[in-house]
Parts: structure tokens; sequence; C-alpha cells
């Protein structure tokens, strides 16, 4: 009979193995891949804002951000600096951006932590225009900011998310 423990890591292995960005890793799936680092590989989007669009992925599964170990993220943002400094010499953007998506509502697409890094060119048509909100006096603002910094002292004696 399974434990609960082998039930969640059946679960966590099948999602493992759906994962397109897991099958590039392991060598399942094709990719144009670019740059390999100890614990990521980076490699050309299938649906790129502009030619020359690359992912940088943990060659780890982890499903976002908020999972991924330090000594993990220190490789990525390495090798962020590696193929981004790469794409600016080779396809001469204007500027490029770098970002990362975590959960539905920020348009993460594959739930598979990956920072994008993307050429920009000026007129070409991606707009980032947010709405800006203006918090409602320095109360509520110093409301939102204590309820964050007591987190980050929860997490940060802890060493782990609370």
């Amino acid at each position: 009979m399974k434990s609960a423990s082998d039930s969640k890591n059946t679960k966590v292995e099948c999602r493992v193995s759906l994962c397109p960005f897991c099958k590039i890793v392991a060598g399942e799936a094709k990719a144009e891949i670019i740059y390999e680092g100890a614990s990521s590989l980076a490699f050309l989007d299938i649906n790129p804002i502009n030619f020359g669009h690359a992912l940088v992925v943990s060659k780890e599964h982890f499903s976002d951000f908020s999972e991924l170990p330090d000594d993990v993220l220190f490789d990525i943002v390495a090798s962020l600096k590696i193929v981004s400094r790469a794409i600016i010499d080779s396809v001469h953007p204007s500027g490029f951006n770098i970002f990362n998506n975590n959960g539905l509502a920020a348009g993460q697409s594959v739930f598979h932590f990956h920072f994008h890094v993307a050429p920009r060119y000026d007129g070409d048509g991606l707009k980032i225009r947010p709405q800006l909100k203006v918090y409602e006096s320095p109360e509520q603002m110093a409301e939102y900011a204590n309820m964050i910094r007591g987190k980050i002292e929860v997490n940060d004696k802890s060493g782990e998310r609370k």
C-alpha cells in the first residue's frame, strides 16, 4: 500500500514527465540549446517575442521562483548574464527584457521555473503598460509594508517560507 508521501511523489513525477522543459533538459524533446550551466539550460523560445528570445530554465523541476533553492538561482542568474550578453552581441537589439512569470495571473504558461531573455527593438509591438495603483494614504502603505516585513522576519529566521 502506498503512503501519502508516495502518492505525492507520484503526482510530482507525473507532472514532471509531462513538463515540456523537463523533456528538453532530459534530451527527450528537441530544442535549440544555446548554453548550459551547472543547474541551468538556455534555449530559444519556440514562440519568440523577437527572434533570439531565449529561455533560461532550471535543470531540476521547480514550479516557480518561490520553490527555487539559492544555489540554483545563483547559477541561473550567472547564465542569464552570459546569454543576455550573447544575444546583445549577436542580434544587436536596441534593448532587452529579462522577466519571469509566476502563476496564471502573472502569465505563467509552463509551470517549470524559467526566465525569458527577450531582445527588444524600437517599434517591435510589445507594450508593457501597467495600470499603476496609488495607496489611499501613508497609513495604508505602512500597513502593507508591515505585513511584508513581518513575513521577511519569519522567513529570514527559519530559512524557510512560512
